[in-house]
């Protein structure tokens, strides 16, 4: 008995259909293609804050931006949210920080050793079972 043939959905001479009718832009567009400033200095886990509604100047990009982060979202969670390489969120959110229209918080970073009382709690609750 042979397997199924899996048939392809578009064939190898005809290219995939464009999404949207547009062609997509590539990256040094959506960034300005200079190096004027200096990047902020993100982290994948920086979380961004919008301070301020998306101006009508803004990019699409960066009014997405804008938008998403009425919550906290950290950076890797837009940079996965808009399909697009964190080098090139970095660069969208410098242009947010410079125009004070987000504000990045660190993470809260925990300590390196648990709380021995906390330990000892959950080791007494155990027991108790």
């Amino acid at each position: 008995m042979t397997p199924p043939q899996r048939r392809r959905r578009h064939p190898k001479t005809e290219p995939p259909p464009k999404q949207g009718g547009k062609e997509p832009q590539r990256l040094y567009v959506l960034t300005g293609a200079g190096d004027e400033g200096q990047r902020a200095e993100l982290d994948l886990v920086t979380l961004i804050v919008a301070r301020a509604d998306p101006p009508p100047s803004a990019q699409p990009e960066q009014a997405a931006l804008l938008r998403m982060c009425t919550t906290p979202l950290s950076v890797a969670e837009l940079s996965a949210y808009l399909n697009l390489p964190y080098s090139v969120v970095t660069v969208l959110l410098t242009e947010l920080l410079t125009a004070e229209l987000v504000q990045a918080r660190n993470p809260i970073v925990r300590q390196a050793l648990p709380d021995r009382s906390l330990l000892e709690a959950v080791m007494h609750g155990l027991q108790k079972l």
